[in-house]
């Protein structure tokens, strides 16, 4: 059986952080800021450091892979985006919607996992989709659910259905798509990743219901969560603006389950979504104030699972 959580993760370690006006466009989660490159550039570093310790404080094994000097890679901290591995040795390459954060697809980082033990089989490169201007972006716009085999997806200009159905068919995975939206100034807009407003673990589903306007896809997003055995913790949207959905599940070796999400996204949280995820995992909580204003990410977007097999010796 394919397991919900991964006790390896693979981090960046950033070399070059910052707002990217790119990206920007449809992610109303980044701000702008007034302090050097160098300065942000040094926060984050510090704030990825901070992350790395707290996860391997509690014997999750993290590996960290430095972002290269050039070419510039102002998003490179979230590399769960254009990615993401397979129990059965598969790899796959997603199609980005920003051309500067296609630059991020590193071929030596591939090869670095390979070097650390972990066995891939097959690279799965669905880049072509962007010559036809269609996009997926890893884990952004995908929540899995390993173990009933589905995959929830939000549809926006970064998630469609196309290539969407095509990494469904291509892991033998239900598609779960429906239409979210918020609030920005007023106006109605889709939310363009669906770990924003979604996390599912082992036990746990946390999820932004009412970002989800038509009842019938509400129901069927409910639906399949209750008849995948996931107890339902629904968030609002006030703090789903705090990375409320932006959680990860991991484990460590012993088995140990933890819920990562960041400070701001804890500090939204009401006592009894707490204590309710707290029944069934321990809380680890960076601090990662500039990458969540500058880089309009949180948690989650900075942790890709390692779900590949290792090698025999």
């Amino acid at each position: 059986m394919v397991m919900q959580t991964s006790s390896n993760i693979l981090m960046v370690r950033p070399a070059n952080f910052g707002y990217n006006e790119e990206t920007a466009a449809n992610n109303f989660y980044q701000q702008q800021d007034q302090r050097t490159s160098l300065e942000i550039r040094d926060l984050a570093r510090k704030e990825f450091d901070g992350f790395v310790s707290l996860l391997r404080d509690q014997g999750v094994n993290v590996e960290v892979v430095e972002d290269t000097e050039n070419p510039v890679k102002t998003d490179a901290v979230f590399p769960n985006n254009w990615f993401s591995t397979h129990p059965n040795g598969k790899l796959i390459l997603y199609p980005m919607f920003s051309p500067n954060r296609r630059l991020e697809r590193r071929k030596d980082l591939i090869e670095l996992l390979m070097k650390k033990g972990y066995q891939i089989d097959e690279i799965i490169d669905l880049s072509f989709f962007e010559n036809d201007g269609q996009y997926l972006e890893g884990t952004g716009s995908m929540v899995f659910d390993h173990d009933s085999k589905s995959i929830f997806a939000c549809y926006s200009v970064r998630t469609h259905p196309f290539p969407l159905n095509y990494v469904g068919q291509l892991l033998g995975y239900e598609v779960v798509g429906f239409h979210a939206v918020q609030e920005i100034n007023g106006q109605s807009s889709p939310i363009y990743h669906t770990n924003v407003m979604m996390h599912i673990g082992r036990d746990l589903a946390v999820v932004c219901l009412d970002s989800i306007p038509k009842a019938s896809e509400k129901q069927q997003v409910q639906k399949a969560l209750t008849k995948a055995g996931k107890k339902v913790i629904p968030i609002t949207p006030k703090q789903k603006f705090s990375f409320a959905g932006n959680m990860l599940e991991v484990s460590n070796d012993g088995g140990e389950k933890f819920t990562v999400m960041s400070q701001t996204a804890l500090d939204s949280l009401n006592i009894g979504q707490i204590q309710l995820i707290e029944k069934y995992t321990t809380i680890i909580s960076p601090s990662i104030p500039t990458i969540e204003k500058l880089g309009g990410g949180s948690a989650r977007c900075m942790m890709a699972e390692i779900f590949l097999p290792r090698m025999s010796k």
